[in-house]
Formats: C-alpha cells, structure tokens, sequence
C-alpha cells in the first residue's frame, strides 16, 4: 500500500495525470495568497508554475491546493499534493516526516509589536501573551526554549494578525520575510525585534520516500539557481511588497551567493 501512494506522486503519475498538485498558502503575502480574482499569487507560486512548465511543458498544468501550516505535512501523506511548497521551513522534527529538497529562501523567526508600546527585547513577554501561528517555527523555537512565554495561537496568518490588532497579545511572532511584508502595510506596527535565534531554510517537500521526485526537484532547482530564476522572482513578487529597504541576498538563495547561506 505505501509503494502504490508514493507512486501516485511518481514522474510518470504526474505526466500522465497531466497536472501537478501543489500544496501553498492562501494568505501569506508576498510568498502564497489568493489575490482578489481568486487565483494564487506570489513567490513559491512563481516557482510551482516554472515547476510545472519544466516538468509538463505549460506552468498552467497546475493545480494549488490551499493549506494552513499545520497541514503542509498532512497534505502529503494523504496524497492530496505532490509537492508541498508553503514557505515551509526545514527542520530536524519535519525532516522525519516528509524529504525536503534543496532550499531556494532563508528567514529567520522575528517579532511584530505596536509602536506605542514595542516589544524590543524576549525579557517583555513574560507575564504577557504572545501570538502565535499553529505549525510554525516560532511556535516550535518558543515551545522549546521560552516554555514559560505564554502562548495564543491561531490556525490561519489572518486570524494571528487580527489578534494582535486587536490588543489580545503584546506582539506575534512569525517568519521575519512575512513580518517585512505585513508591517508596510501596517503602520502602527513595525518589527521590533528582526532575529530572534538563527537562520531558518526553507524547500519544497515531498512525501517521504518519493526519490524520484525529490532527484527531479533537486536538479531543478540547481539549474533555477545559475539562470538567477530566485531573484527575478524576488524582483517581480517581493520586491513590491518590501520595495528597496530589504537586500534580496539576505532572503534568496541563488548560485550568485550560494557560498553566504549561515
């Protein structure tokens, strides 16, 4: 039984299907969201379509199914995706579940709190709540290393970041790449605290086991990175949202600065 569901995501089961199934975010802009004809935009769905035109021959042979970041592995076991591609960040706990890929971004975990009231340091949360987004490596990092911060937490970016407007937590901890984004269009918050521990990577996923796949997007992805596909898409899709404030170098992962992932 499990040969047949990993061969559901084979090589030769996409092409025949003649579609492939990815996994992204409907609201986390500017990585994966719905715009307001309902179609997927942003920077993981540049790559989903360029996957699909290099595997299939048109990046229209697609299909995006939205999920929340509890769910990215899920998706996967369940054979409803062939690649999950939502911003996901690798790490030691996931890497047992699914295979990732080689990374095409970096980010790090970050803090947004109200400028009337900035949380600018880890010692201001305690005695107060922090807002959390279920699934994340912020939930993962606090859980393990500040058990004593209390916790709020939410299924989806949106509800997170309507609590935190709303005055139920003193500030939300998310990736740093996401909270850039968020606060330009939200001026009575800024990110207060940039870093918080170290650089995270992030790759696409697929489910464990599927070594075809996994051997195709590797070798896909080294050859996306020479022709600088990463930051022209930065370019099209991230740029807009953090304009020039933001060096591209700090999040994509290209042959030109392969050499500075830390």
């Amino acid at each position: 039984m499990q040969k047949e569901n990993t061969q559901n995501s084979s090589l030769q089961a996409i092409k025949d299907r003649g579609e492939l199934r990815v996994a992204v975010f409907s609201d986390k802009p500017p990585f994966g969201y719905v715009d307001k004809e309902g179609n997927s935009q942003g920077y993981d769905i540049e790559l989903a379509k360029r996957l699909a035109k290099d595997l299939l021959g048109d990046e229209n042979k697609i299909k995006f199914i939205l999920t929340e970041a509890q769910n990215r592995i899920n998706v996967l076991n369940a054979n409803k995706v062939d690649i999950t591609l939502a911003n996901f960040t690798i790490t030691p706990e996931r890497a047992k579940q699914v295979d990732f890929a080689k990374p095409y971004m970096k980010t790090a975990i970050g803090l947004v709190s109200s400028t009337q009231s900035p949380v600018t340091s880890l010692e201001q949360l305690d005695k107060n709540i922090l807002i959390i987004n279920k699934g994340t490596t912020a939930e993962i990092f606090f859980s393990q290393n500040y058990p004593h911060v209390k916790q709020q937490k939410y299924d989806q970016n949106s509800e997170a970041f309507a609590a935190l407007r709303d005055g139920r937590g003193i500030a939300i901890a998310h990736d740093n790449t996401l909270l850039y984004a968020w606060t330009k269009n939200n001026p009575d918050f800024s990110v207060t605290i940039n870093q918080v521990g170290g650089n995270d990577f992030i790759a696409p996923a697929v489910k464990k086991g599927n070594t075809e796949l996994l051997n195709w997007l590797n070798e896909e992805i080294t050859q996306l990175q020479k022709e600088e596909f990463f930051h022209n898409a930065y370019e099209r899709s991230v740029k807009p949202y953090y304009g020039n404030e933001i060096n591209p170098n700090n999040i994509v992962i290209d042959a030109s600065n392969l050499n500075s992932q830390d």
